[in-house]
């Protein structure tokens, strides 16, 4: 018997309608004999809600009673989803994190997955029973709830694909599957019809916010194919898998998949380093100690013996950063730092990328004859990222998408339930 493990956003559990659609749903493909596990979010804005409860009675909130409160969405959801499916006459067991055995470290907010045990999953499964488990969250070794940070959920479901071996994990949200931009701001954009990991991979690092990246890298490790679909529609969507040989000659040309972009990022800068070994360092030791994510590094030539050091981090983990750079700043003999919010980083996504010369010379003047002045670069083999001013960030997807011949004939930009 098959088993597809399924997880529900926010949008997709939203209300008591949308709950019912999907409880029909999984009764539905229960009903053709195959066996389902249900990996479910919040409800809609349940999760803001909390968040924004929690700064109104802290300035601070500690992270471990912030997991405890954020962990009380999902468990909504997982409950009342399985009264729609025992309505639908679909038995059903909900379980939380913890339930399962969804082992994690001790990194409150940010916990990473070690381990799932999923024996009472399997007992339900065996017993004829629709799994309905809360995303998002887990139990530590120091046996404390934890979170699995942003886009948990889709953590949660891949890596219970891969404990239990399912033939696929199916990933419902607002969007009919992974395009080859936003459609926000590219109505010509396309729906991609399939991606590899590796692909997926760089969209997730490079802003696309489909899929969380966590969740992509756990199905590359072990070989889980994803399918992004629509819960609004049901239609087919993105498959995200390991590359066959067909695909594999098709890389050889030098196609692009997508422009991704990321206004989640900020610049800093260390001003003034003295050039010596064993700065840089000290620097990204450091922030990596506070658990802060940087992206792209750029140490500019050294002048008179000083440097400047440049990077790029979450807007989110600016707070965190600057006193480090400060401290560290001030141990080395810096003369100041900079911060700069009003950025953007856009990327070139695609395989045949790493075989195809001249890519990054024609993104580059695309962006020059558009007015839009590049200000970091990095690449991989399958990626070109830059970083430019936030106030641009329109005119270079579009002329970029354009460019590189992404523009379908479908306008996308309308709110998908209107959508004919």
């Amino acid at each position: 018997m098959a088993l597809i493990v399924q997880k529900y956003g926010g949008t997709s559990v939203a209300d008591p309608d949308r709950m019912r659609n999907v409880a029909k749903h999984i009764a539905a493909l229960r009903a053709q004999g195959t066996d389902v596990v249900a990996v479910v979010s919040a409800m809609g804005k349940a999760t803001d809600n909390l968040v924004e409860l929690a700064r109104q009675v802290s300035s601070n909130p500690q992270g471990r009673e912030m997991d405890m409160l954020l962990t009380t969405g999902e468990r909504i959801s997982m409950s009342l989803l399985c009264m729609a499916l025992h309505d639908v006459g679909c038995d059903a067991m909900s379980f939380t994190g913890s339930q399962v055995g969804i082992i994690t470290d001790t990194s409150h907010t940010k916990a990473k997955i070690l381990e799932i045990k999923g024996d009472r999953v399997r007992e339900a499964l065996a017993a004829g029973k629709v799994a309905v488990v809360a995303g998002f969250q887990g139990v530590s070794t120091e046996r404390e709830i934890t979170t699995l940070g942003r886009g948990g959920s889709d953590t949660t479901a891949v890596a219970l694909a891969a404990a239990l071996k399912a033939d696929a994990c199916e990933i419902y949200t607002d969007v009919t599957g992974v395009f080859s931009a936003d459609p926000r701001l590219v109505p010509q954009a396309r729906k991609l019809k399939e991606l590899s990991f590796d692909e997926m991979l760089e969209m997730a690092g490079a802003g696309s916010k489909v899929l969380a990246l966590r969740s992509v890298e756990f199905a590359r490790n072990h070989n889980v194919p994803i399918h992004v679909r629509s819960s609004f529609t049901w239609e087919e969507g993105t498959w995200v898998r390991g590359i066959d040989e067909e695909r594999k000659r098709k890389m050889e040309e030098p196609i692009i998949s997508g422009v991704v972009h990321d206004v989640g990022e900020a610049k800093m800068t260390l001003l003034g380093v003295p050039d010596r070994p064993g700065v840089s360092a000290l620097l990204f030791e450091s922030l990596a100690a506070a658990n802060v994510n940087v992206d792209m590094i750029v140490q500019n030539t050294s002048i008179d013996g000083t440097t400047d050091i440049s990077f790029t981090l979450p807007i989110g983990d600016i707070k965190t950063a600057e006193p480090i750079l400060k401290k560290v700043g001030d141990e080395v003999g810096a003369t100041g730092i900079n911060k700069d919010e009003n950025i953007v980083k856009l990327s070139l996504v695609g395989a045949g990328m790493k075989s195809s010369p001249g890519i990054a010379a024609k993104m580059f003047r695309v962006l020059a004859d558009n007015g839009v002045n590049i200000e970091m670069i990095s690449t991989s083999t399958i990626r070109i990222s830059v970083v430019v001013e936030r106030t641009q960030l329109e005119k270079a997807v579009r002329a970029l998408h354009t460019a590189f011949d992404l523009d379908s004939g479908e306008d996308y930009s309308a709110p998908l339930p209107d959508r004919k």
